[in-house]
């Protein structure tokens, strides 16, 4: 289920822990309900390029189970670059990091 109101968004912002890396920063909130949303602004790039960063993170989130908790994965301009396997590693990490893991 994704995040629609600002007010939701704003809520996981000032509540969450947060990973910061290279390529995104990761907001992860313990929750009630499975919420996850992916935001890539302006900087990441066009339309395109904005899309691609989206779809990237989307799949990085697809492939790990998670249990109902919140997440926000904002891109940072350098995810365009980087190779895919690499993007997994890191992301892995910033999860155990965070402790969200099942």
């Amino acid at each position: 289920m994704p995040l629609k109101t600002v007010k939701e968004f704003n809520y996981i912002y000032k509540n969450s822990k947060v990973y910061h890396t290279k390529f995104f920063v990761l907001f992860y909130l313990k929750d009630k309900n499975k919420r996850f949303s992916v935001v890539a602004s302006k900087k990441v790039g066009n339309a395109v390029k904005r899309n691609f960063a989206k779809r990237r993170l989307r799949a990085l989130f697809i492939e790990h189970e998670f249990e109902k908790d919140s997440f926000i994965l904002v891109a940072k301009k350098d995810i365009i670059k980087v190779r895919f396997d690499n993007l997994q590693y890191i992301f892995k990490k910033s999860i155990k990091a965070l402790q969200c893991e099942k």
